[in-house]
């Protein structure tokens, strides 16, 4: 059995966001007319409900829920994640002593929860399962702080754990659990994109594994939003290593297309053991990618962005991507992973296909 050689839970781990920049490449000198777009934000992506009546209603719903005792219904443990979004628990379910994953998150009275919202609308095998949530409150310094607590099915792995436990101990990732991640990834995301709906945070640490079944889902959809056409949306958004182009050349207008960059990058490096593109910017991601795919042309920035269709970029021939990969890879993976690794949004394979 494959399951019996891999790892197990490892505290702080299915949850955790640990991505590193580990590279250091100066061919970024030469893009210094595409704007950096790092801790930018743009005020029409949010939620926001600036009607007083609304939110005074909304604040009256969320004060009715909270729960006062809330131990009784969850005796949480440790923690198995934490960031700029909240923590996430390792708890067990008094009533029935089943485990969960709870993740707690300051509730903002003035914006709706995005991410319930969603997980509320979603019922798919490879995605993760919203069992209950709940509203806490905590008085610090006077001042009370009300926080959602947003309760899942306990998945004690990940895409990403696995990957450093192969590389750890010298080892391919097998490419029967290649395919059958990126099949049923594939699976969550035509299901996704079905509703419109754009995770927008495709990486490895997102994708949780039942080492039992080797059953994949997709998790945290903190930064998942349901687009619609003509509405413009933040083009900061998704972990570095994954953020389709568009997105590094300031699009507003992407489609659910960006998530299929995102599944490119991701097969190519269960294959690799290492991200394809790690850049320490958003210019040197850029660079890394056209240093694989060579210059973009002049329609091709246009479609990805109209306002950069006019910047010049040196010369890049595009490289044989067969020679990024070891010797052996598969030719079928090489070609499902260019398929995916384009740069007009709409030349990416579609994951139902």
């Amino acid at each position: 059995m494959i399951s019996a050689h891999l790892p197990m839970y490892e505290s702080k781990g299915a949850y955790q966001d640990d991505e590193k920049n580990n590279s250091n490449n100066n061919a970024k000198k030469s893009f210094v007319n595409i704007k950096s777009d790092e801790g930018k934000s743009n005020d029409n992506d949010n939620s926001i409900d600036r009607n007083n009546k609304c939110n005074n209603e909304k604040n009256k719903a969320i004060e009715n829920e909270i729960n006062r005792s809330p131990n009784k219904l969850y005796k949480l443990g440790n923690v198995v994640g934490n960031g700029s979004f909240g923590v996430v628990y390792e708890a067990v379910c008094t009533d029935t002593s089943e485990k969960v994953a709870i993740k707690k998150v300051l509730q903002d009275p003035q914006y709706k929860n995005r991410e319930l919202m969603i997980m509320k609308s979603l019922n798919h095998v490879n995605i993760i399962y919203l069992k209950d949530y709940y509203y806490t409150e905590c008085i610090k310094k006077n001042e009370k702080n009300v926080y959602l607590n947003v309760v899942m099915e306990y998945i004690p792995q990940t895409v990403h754990k696995y990957m450093k436990y192969f590389s750890r101990n010298n080892q391919s990732f097998p490419i029967v659990l290649v395919k059958l991640y990126s099949y049923q990834l594939c699976r969550a995301l035509a299901y996704l994109h079905s509703k419109l709906i754009c995770h927008r945070d495709l990486k490895p640490q997102n994708l949780l594994i039942d080492p039992k079944t080797h059953t994949l889902k997709l998790c945290d959809f903190g930064s998942a939003k349901s687009l619609i056409s003509g509405q413009r949306s933040v083009s900061y958004i998704c972990s570095r290593f994954y953020r389709a182009p568009e997105l590094m050349l300031g699009s507003t207008n992407y489609t659910t297309h960006i998530d299929l960059w995102s599944l490119g990058c991701i097969i190519a490096e269960m294959i690799l053991g290492y991200p394809l593109f790690s850049g320490q910017s958003s210019v040197d991601q850029l660079v890394r990618i056209i240093q694989v795919l060579g210059t973009p042309t002049e329609e091709q920035m246009k479609v990805m962005n109209p306002n950069y269709a006019d910047v010049k970029f040196p010369d890049v021939k595009p490289k044989d991507i067969r020679k990024v990969f070891p010797k052996g890879t598969s030719e079928d993976a090489i070609n499902l992973i260019s398929r995916f690794l384009k740069y007009e949004p709409l030349k990416r394979l579609n994951p139902i296909e």
